[in-house]
C-alpha cells in the first residue's frame, strides 16, 4: 500500500509556554510534526523516543537544565541531534553546548532564518 512518507518529528523543549508554542508552530509550518515539552522530565518520561528525528531544547529551565538533559539523551544512546538555545549571555555556553555534542546553539531572541536553517541542517546530517 502507497502512503506519505512519515514526516520527520522534532521534539520541543522550553518551560516558557510562548517559546515552546512558537517553536511547535514553526516547525509545523515547516512541514514537519512537532510535540512540546514543558520540562526536560516531561520530555524523558514520554515513551516513544523512536520517534523523534530532532530535539530543540532550551538550555535553563527549573529542575533539570538542558545540558543535564542531553547527557541523559546520550547515556540511552539517542542518537537524533540536538539544538540548544537560550536566553543566557554567559560567553562559554556556545563551547560548552557545542564540546557536550550539541549539533547547534542559538540565542534567543531567535533568528528565525538561523534556527530553519539548523532544523534543517540537523535533520540532514
Amino acid at each position: 500500500m502507497l502512503g506519505h512518507p512519515p514526516r520527520e518529528v522534532i521534539s520541543i523543549v522550553d518551560d516558557d509556554d510562548a517559546v515552546r508554542e512558537m517553536l511547535v508552530s514553526l516547525t509545523r509550518s515547516l512541514g514537519y510534526d512537532a510535540l512540546g515539552f514543558s520540562s526536560a522530565e516531561e520530555f524523558l518520561a514520554y515513551a516513544d523516543f523512536g520517534r523523534f528525528s530532532c530535539a530543540i531544547t532550551d538550555i535553563q529551565m527549573p529542575g533539570m537544565n538542558g545540558f543535564e538533559l542531553h547527557k541523559r539523551l546520550r547515556q540511552r544512546d539517542e542518537g537524533f541531534p540536538v539544538i540548544m538555545i537560550t536566553a543566557l549571555t554567559e560567553p562559554d555556553l556556545e563551547r560548552k553546548a557545542m564540546s557536550s555534542g550539541a549539533t547547534a546553539f542559538l540565542r534567543k531572541p531567535l533568528d528565525i532564518e538561523m534556527l530553519v536553517g539548523c532544523i534543517e541542517k540537523a535533520l540532514a546530517d
